[in-house]
């Protein structure tokens, strides 16, 4: 019995050794390690070199070696520094600011980008202030483009004069890379505040990508509205100065809101938040949307943004997707 519990160990060890290999190539192959040429090649020098010491594992020198090649990549990957100084996508180019004076937010920066084409579009950015006793409303968006299961989520403030000022924990994506969903989960892509008018953040999903867009009330009170948006603006500012990786397992969209509305650990650990799409139904069992009595299955149909063909975002555009959120929406 003994012996089988050895050989069950040492093969438990041999595959926790091939994980970590995996994770560390992956890592050097995400990794923002220029140029391209030493990326790959430590993507693959790496576990090659690992491969080496179990094929000799006899020797005296390889366990010293296989340790000391992860100790190597550990240093590297834990002092790895996020970085405001890249060549970034032209989306992702311009940051955000906020400041915060005698209860009004000063932002800078709002952008507004025009878009005619996924891939065609113009900037444009600009400067607003935003009174902290006019803050009347918050909105949570989850966005589809395949299955039920993923969805970005962001939320969406609103104010009395009518202004509506949307904000998305997004990836920050370098020029020369492509989107990669599994990326997020290394050192890839910084963490990037779009502090953005709902007809460029919402528009773009609505009308441009022919997403899914749901668009729910949160039955918040004032003083929970205010702090959320205040825990924003300091952490818009904060990146400014202080970049942070984004992390899909960890920091992405979801669980960055549920931290800035200072959530209890154990609803930042439901299913729920790995599984974004289903964010909504969270949000709804915990009590923070606004129901109007209804079930959860309709009010999502009741809260899908639905938009005439060939629609672009306008001026209006904020309102024109409240109105078209129908009461009597069948449920789905």
């Amino acid at each position: 019995m003994q012996t089988v519990w050895s050989k069950l160990l040492v093969w438990a060890g041999y595959f926790f050794l091939v994980l970590a290999t995996a994770f560390a190539a992956a890592a050097f192959y995400y990794s923002t390690v220029q140029p391209t040429a030493l990326r790959l090649l430590l993507t693959c020098a790496f576990p090659a070199g690992i491969m080496t010491t179990i094929v000799w594992r006899k020797k005296r020198w390889s366990k010293p070696v296989c340790g000391g090649l992860f100790a190597v990549f550990l240093a590297w990957y834990l002092t790895d520094p996020p970085r405001n100084n890249r060549d970034w996508a032209k989306e992702y180019a311009i940051t955000a600011d906020a400041t915060l004076t005698n209860r009004v937010a000063h932002v800078t920066n709002v952008r507004n980008i025009t878009y005619r084409t996924t891939e065609e579009y113009t900037p444009h950015y600009y400067t607003a202030d935003y009174a902290l006793d006019d803050l009347t409303s918050l909105d949570l968006v989850t966005s589809y483009w395949a299955g039920e299961n993923i969805a970005h989520v962001f939320l969406s403030f609103g104010f009395k004069d009518g202004r509506h000022l949307a904000m998305s924990i997004e990836t920050r994506r370098q020029k020369r890379f492509d989107y990669s969903a599994i990326a997020g989960f290394f050192h890839h892509y910084e963490t990037f505040y779009v502090t953005a008018d709902e007809r460029d953040l919402i528009g773009v999903r609505t009308d441009i990508r022919k997403e899914r867009v749901y668009l729910y009330n949160l039955a918040l009170s004032a003083q929970s509205r205010e702090r959320l948006f205040v825990s924003y603006l300091q952490e818009i500012h904060k990146l400014n100065s202080h970049p942070a990786w984004y992390n899909t397992l960890t920091d992405n969209c979801t669980t960055g809101i549920l931290t800035r509305a200072q959530a209890k650990l154990r609803y930042r650990l439901d299913w729920r938040v790995l599984l974004s799409g289903h964010t909504a139904a969270l949000a709804y069992d915990l009590g923070l949307l606004n129901t109007n009595g209804m079930s959860f299955a309709q009010l999502k149909a009741h809260s899908r943004i639905t938009r005439p063909d060939n629609a672009t975002p306008q001026d209006t555009y904020s309102q024109d997707i409240r109105k078209s959120l129908t009461p009597d929406a069948p449920a789905k």
